[in-house]
């Protein structure tokens, strides 16, 4: 299955979104490569997953979780606390105007 999207299909994805935004839902996150490796690195990690979480503030949250070949979640190591936008985000470009 091909999982990858053009830059302009991105470019319409974030748009629906912005012009109907989901209470507590961020435009962005972003993850530092440290905790990425970390969780994709786990023996037997074959794909990463991502979960949605809501904190007690209300705000929903992306979970890294790895899965084995078999998609079984791999515990061991688990990211989350991201860099949300707003407050930290990216500078300026098509996805984030």
């Amino acid at each position: 299955m091909n999982q990858q999207i053009s830059f302009q299909q991105a470019i319409d994805l974030v748009t629906r979104l912005k012009a109907n935004p989901v209470e507590g839902v961020p435009v962005s996150e972003t993850f530092g490569l440290e905790i990425v490796d970390a969780v994709t690195g786990t023996a037997g990690c074959t794909s990463l997953r991502i979960y949605y979480g809501k904190k007690e503030d209300g705000s929903v949250c992306a979970i890294l979780v790895g899965a084995d070949e078999n998609g079984a979640d791999l515990t061991d190591v688990i990211g989350e606390d991201g860099f949300r936008c707003p407050p930290l985000c990216p500078t300026t470009s098509a996805l984030n105007p």
